[in-house]
């Protein structure tokens, strides 16, 4: 890095194999959108599950073109709802360990688990570092880093519960993926957008997702 010139700091974003892709997208342009950069991993099994989503089936060698198209879609699998420049994120695959985020000495703001399956709540919890999804996880919780956890799952079991417990004490912030209704949501996209606005919050980055509650009751009924 040449004299005055700005070190890139990103938050990383992690996506597992839980079903909800649209969260990680919507969260992903939002990032974006506020002018931060991204470092991106994506789990072996949340391929799957885009693929299952969205049909799109997301490659090491051609990340830029399938991410580009994953952030078009809306909410409902629509194409070309969205026009996302991706220029500011750097993907790293899920198998490399000596990936930048697996060490503390990387520059970051905090990392995103967008969704978060029970699977890596549990990988994180318990410090595994199976993947670099874990170890970034884990590195960002002994930084003191931001740490926010969108966990995707139902009904909770009692070591999931556990588990989140744990992320809880150790610093994380928790947030299910639980959409509300008083904002005024017509689509979709609007309760996805929620979730992923509450991500945002727990971190710091400010948006424009959603409306805010502002104690005025019925200022979220449709048409007003």
């Amino acid at each position: 890095m040449n004299a005055g010139e700005k070190q890139r700091t990103p938050w990383i974003v992690g996506v597992s194999g839980a079903s909800g892709t649209p969260y990680a997208a919507a969260v992903l342009r939002a990032l974006l959108d506020a002018g931060e950069s991204v470092d991106l991993v994506v789990s072996r099994a949340s391929r799957l599950t885009l693929l299952d989503e969205t049909g799109i089936a997301f490659r090491d060698a051609h990340w830029q073109d399938d991410l580009r198209e994953w952030l078009a879609r809306g909410a409902d699998g629509k194409p070309g709802v969205f026009d996302t420049d991706v220029s500011a994120v750097e993907y790293w695959s899920a198998g490399d360990l000596a990936a930048g985020p697996s060490s503390g000495s990387y520059p970051a703001k905090g990392m995103l688990i967008v969704p978060a399956s029970t699977a890596c709540v549990a990988g994180v919890a318990l410090g595994l570092s199976k993947d670099l999804l874990q170890r970034a996880a884990s590195v960002t919780l002994k930084e003191r880093r931001t740490l926010v956890v969108a966990v995707r799952e139902t009904p909770l079991n009692g070591q999931t519960l556990r588990h989140l417990v744990a992320l809880d004490d150790a610093g994380a912030r928790v947030v299910p993926t639980s959409p509300a209704f008083y904002a005024g949501a017509t689509h979709i996209q609007d309760l996805v957008d929620f979730v992923a606005g509450r991500v945002l919050d727990a971190a710091g980055v400010e948006h424009g997702l959603y409306r805010r509650w502002k104690g005025e009751l019925g200022g979220g009924t449709p048409g007003e």
